[in-house]
């Protein structure tokens, strides 16, 4: 007689994404910005007030994502883009948007907010409130089609886009003749 193992407990959705979900407008980017907000909202993720953006063009977001459901999300928390960064923000917002789909209004905040997220020093997909690594490939698919695509080894993402950023500039850090025979090969591939 053999025993099954009872499957793993799935934890439940949290109600402020369920209930984004539910007003969800099929834009493609609904889920990752539903895991965002409700992320945020619990103190999660490294995203500054309104994700990175201004109250108007979060108010907008929401409006085109979740049919102006701006009132469930409640008041912001004090946290900051520093100031002193702005030119960052703004080159890697640059970056993106050269890429860009050019399949939805989303991907010009999606810009701003992955920007943000950067800026904050763990994993790019946990630093925006994505449930994993997977969530933030998809996301940059569908948004940056290109960058992405440039993206053939799996480098991580805030890696791979500084990568781009530096090379964009001129500018190459890396002392190692190739990504192979680097002796921190593991910190940038990979999961």
């Amino acid at each position: 007689m053999s025993v099954l193992a009872a499957p793993a407990a799935v934890a439940p959705e949290p109600v402020l994404y369920r209930s984004l979900m539910a007003r969800a407008t099929g834009d493609g980017n609904d889920h990752v910005l539903a895991c965002m907000i409700t992320s945020w909202q619990a103190g999660e993720g490294a995203l500054p007030d309104w994700l990175g953006l201004s109250p108007a063009a979060f108010r907008c977001l929401m409006e085109h994502h979740f049919g102006g459901a701006h009132g469930e999300v409640l008041v912001p928390m004090g946290r900051t883009l520093p100031e002193d960064r702005r030119d960052e923000i703004d080159e890697l917002v640059r970056l993106m948007l050269i890429d860009r789909s050019g399949e939805s209004p989303s991907e010009v905040w999606m810009a701003h907010i992955i920007a943000a997220g950067c800026l904050a020093p763990d994993h790019l997909w946990h630093d925006l409130g994505l449930r994993s690594r997977k969530d933030l490939t998809v996301l940059m698919r569908r948004n940056f089609p290109p960058l992405a695509a440039r993206n053939c080894k799996d480098m991580k993402w805030k890696r791979f886009i500084y990568r781009e950023l530096c090379e964009a500039e001129g500018i190459y850090t890396c002392r190692a003749p190739s990504c192979e025979i680097c002796t921190d090969y593991h910190v940038c591939f990979g999961p």
